[in-house]
């Protein structure tokens, strides 16, 4: 009980020196810069995209939506714009991470050095097992109540670049959503004075905000996600696990899909 008590309250972190009224202001100017950038701008374009399908003549989940869909009909072009996408997520964690340097929180404050297998890649595996096997029984329940789109991870042609670049967008997806969303701004947050409580919801809100495309359930989903991921970071210091955990679900419903689809009722 002390266990879970100490997890669901943990101690208050030193934001380090006290922000005057000036640099406050400049922290904030540079979060919102950040997130219309990057994944604040994503989560209000979800919630168009959702508020779009919601008005849709046929149900939610009568609908799909593809995680990762062809870019061109021509196969170097479709590659080329596949690549574009991934340097941009990489770019976007490059962003936080540099950000955070700055300020005096290089990799190693954040757990983003080296990562060690019983330290980081264990961990990884076992978070990735926690929220995805949970998380594929609750997009089911959504979908089947009505409040999902049929999420297609990836409807990609069967080129020989397929396979790789599926697993280059996850690397780059989980890069940045745990860069960003939990060590970037979680950070910035302490630093404005927030509780360990108050930016970790702000944290979870944002990764439910640009996954509500999904649908209600991909949205609810995604903030448990964060909810958990975020806890974890602040506990541990640790980001390392969350990204192998993140790249390692999106690897699974990239590659899954197409190995399972057209064997499994469930997947369309």
């Amino acid at each position: 009980m002390t266990t879970i008590r100490a997890w669901l309250t943990p101690p208050r972190q030193n934001p380090g020196t006290p922000l005057d009224a000036a640099e406050r202001r400049a922290l904030w100017i540079e979060i919102a810069i950040v997130l219309l950038v990057t994944f604040g701008l994503s989560g209000l374009s979800s919630i168009l995209s959702l508020l779009e399908a919601a008005l849709a003549p046929e149900p939610l989940s009568d609908q799909t939506v593809a995680l990762n869909a062809p870019r061109s009909s021509q196969e170097f072009i479709d590659l080329a714009r596949q690549l574009l996408g991934i340097v941009r997520l990489l770019a976007w964690a490059a962003l936080g991470l540099y950000l955070l340097w700055r300020s005096g929180h290089g990799p190693k404050i954040i757990g983003f050095a080296r990562p060690l297998l019983r330290r980081d890649w264990l961990p990884g595996a076992g978070l990735a097992a926690l929220i995805g096997l949970p998380g594929l029984g609750l997009y089911l329940v959504a979908r089947a109540a009505g409040l999902n789109l049929n999420v297609a991870p990836s409807i990609l042609a069967d080129y020989w670049w397929r396979l790789p670049t599926e697993v280059l967008w996850a690397i780059a997806n989980s890069g940045a959503e745990e860069i960003l969303v939990v060590a970037y701004l979680i950070t910035r947050l302490r630093q404005l004075g927030w509780s360990e409580n108050g930016s970790l919801l702000a944290s979870a809100l944002l990764r439910g905000s640009y996954h509500l495309y999904q649908g209600l359930g991909g949205g609810f989903g995604n903030v448990i996600m964060g909810l958990v991921f975020g806890r974890y970071w602040q506990r541990t210091s640790k980001l390392w696990p969350l990204v192998i955990a993140h790249a390692l679900i999106d690897c699974v419903a990239f590659i899954g899909y197409q190995a399972l689809r057209g064997h499994v009722s469930w997947l369309s």
